[in-house]
């Protein structure tokens, strides 16, 4: 292996560029004659959304152009589609809500956009939207998970009126039931993995331009192939009639793979007012219309022998979908964690229920791992919660039932196939790096400082999403240097070293000379 080789400890080629202020983030583009955006926004949960009168507004100096849900409605304008539809245990497929890129006849959460200020300059719009007066109708709203999902509650949707949009199950049921009702002792506990904020390093963006029947959209995505054939079908046009670009990305962690309003609102704009149009979120304005993670109360029960030996897991949750449904949102609330709700040990059966609740909040969808880090929380609570009521050390009762080597490959009761590992040396390893013999003497000599000192373990398993639908297209150029085009893009991991690592291990390609493009449809074909 070389020098710039595959695992090499080498220093990053992107990070001189991005150090010394010359990143090419979209908030650091300005276009010739570029107008600039600024969404009004509810600050009601749940309105009646009676009228918008924009007259005082559009009299204000530098105002190109006021927008709202009429003129959407008169243009065709498509909805922010859902891509992963929930089926429920009785076969019906979820009710998926319209979600207007401006409110229509309600506002359903703060931060619900309403109309769509088009200025000479950002200020300019922001004053001018302070002018419009909107006839709102408050309405009973629920923001709380658990008390949406109760009876009486009130109904974000009225075609929801329970406010529960798919119930939803995996695994076997009934051999779950006879493995608790066969069981010497039954665990349960319940768990808030409470909603989080993404709260991106780059906060969003998104301009939007139109010429010749041509769109182009410039925004910090995670997949801009995905964002140009939902924002096409939006604006009702073929996907090659959309060019979208992405340059540096400033933290995403998955907010960034999804399609937004702005991404439909800004190249329509553009088309309206003839010139580009910039919208750039501020911190405040992310809290109330990004993607937000979580929001899972969930019910969870082990089964267990009466030698310690697990049986089943049987898991009910109850998963916030907020007031519209994202992308993937309900394939987050299910599939995506609960395949992996019987961690990595050895059991026979379980059974995973998941109720999609509707609630007068953002929507929610991927973040950080997108469910299965809640679900090692659950499976790992569990056990910690068996120890403690069977008496066992922890770790003893993980090296009793974790999956042994001679069952590797093992089939998981809810349908993933682990193909190697040996997990109990894995335990054994972390314990032994973790000094857990000394654990006691250094417990008794914090307790002498009056300080509380704690030992946690947990066993994590990861199933990552993705396909491979992905291409890479190498250019050998007249200078010598090589070009790499690929789809996959970065949001602060480096690709760019870890693509021209691989070029130079494989292909023998000098390192110094790869320069790697992403992030642009009209130059690489899929990701």
């Amino acid at each position: 292996m070389g020098q710039f080789g595959v695992g090499q400890a080498v220093r990053r080629k992107e990070d001189v560029r991005l150090l010394t202020g010359e990143g090419n983030f979209v908030d650091d583009m300005t276009l010739d004659n570029q107008a600039y955006a600024y969404v009004l926004r509810s600050p009601h949960a749940h309105a009646k959304l009676n009228a918008i009168d924009t007259a005082a507004a559009l009299k204000e100096d530098g105002v190109i152009a006021i927008l709202t849900a009429a003129d959407l409605t008169a243009d065709d304008i498509g909805p922010v589609p859902c891509l992963a539809p929930a089926t429920s245990k009785d076969g019906t497929v979820m009710f998926v809500p319209t979600r207007s890129l401006l409110a229509t006849d309600r506002v359903r959460h703060v931060g619900d956009p309403v109309a769509l200020v088009i200025g000479e300059s950002l200020i300019q719009a922001r004053d001018a939207a302070e002018l419009i007066d909107v006839d709102y109708e408050p309405l009973p709203s629920v923001t709380s998970t658990d008390a949406a999902s109760k009876d009486g509650a009130p109904a974000v949707w009225d075609e929801v009126p329970s406010n529960v949009a798919f119930d939803w199950e995996m695994g076997d049921p009934a051999a779950t039931k006879a493995a608790f009702e066969g069981a010497a002792h039954i665990t349960k506990i319940d768990l808030i993995n409470q909603r989080v904020v993404v709260n991106s390093m780059e906060p969003r963006g998104t301009i939007g331009i139109y010429e010749n029947g041509q769109y182009t959209v410039h925004t910090p995505s995670q997949n801009v192939h995905m964002a140009r054939d939902i924002i096409s079908g939006m604006l009702g046009v073929e996907g090659d009639k959309v060019r979208v670009v992405s340059g540096d990305v400033g933290g995403g962690f998955g907010m960034k793979v999804f399609v937004y309003p702005e991404h439909g609102l800004m190249p329509w704009a553009a088309k309206r007012v003839g010139r580009p149009v910039k919208w750039s979120s501020d911190r405040g304005e992310a809290f109330v219309s990004d993607t937000q993670g979580r929001d899972h109360l969930t019910h969870a029960e082990l089964a267990i022998d009466k030698d310690g030996k697990f049986l089943a897991f049987h898991i009910q949750s109850r998963s916030a979908l907020g007031a519209y449904v994202s992308n993937f949102a309900p394939m987050v609330a299910t599939i995506a964690g609960s395949r992996l709700m019987t961690g990595l040990y050895d059991v026979a059966t379980a059974h995973v229920e998941v109720k999609g609740i509707h609630t007068n909040t953002v929507w929610v969808d991927a973040y950080r791992g997108a469910g299965r880090p809640e679900a090692s929380y659950v499976v790992e609570r569990l056990v910690d919660v068996a120890a403690q009521e069977l008496g066992r050390d922890p770790s003893e009762l993980r090296r009793q039932n974790l999956i042994p080597t001679s069952k590797v490959p093992f089939a998981a009761p809810l349908g993933v196939t682990y193909d190697s590992g040996d997990f109990v040396a894995n335990l054994d390893e972390a314990l032994l790096n973790g000094d857990m013999a000394g654990y006691a003497a250094r417990k008794k000599e914090s307790t002498s400082r009056g300080k509380l000192r704690g030992l946690g373990i947990a066993a994590y398993v990861e199933a990552a999403a993705g396909g491979p639908n992905e291409d890479c297209e190498i250019l050998f150029e007249d200078d010598g240097t090589v070009t790499v085009l690929i789809g996959t893009l970065t949001n602060g991991q480096g690709h760019a070293t870890s693509y021209s690592q691989v070029l130079d291990e494989t292909l023998g390609l000098d390192f110094n000379k790869i320069n790697v493009i992403l992030g642009d449809t009209a130059l690489i074909a899929t990701g």
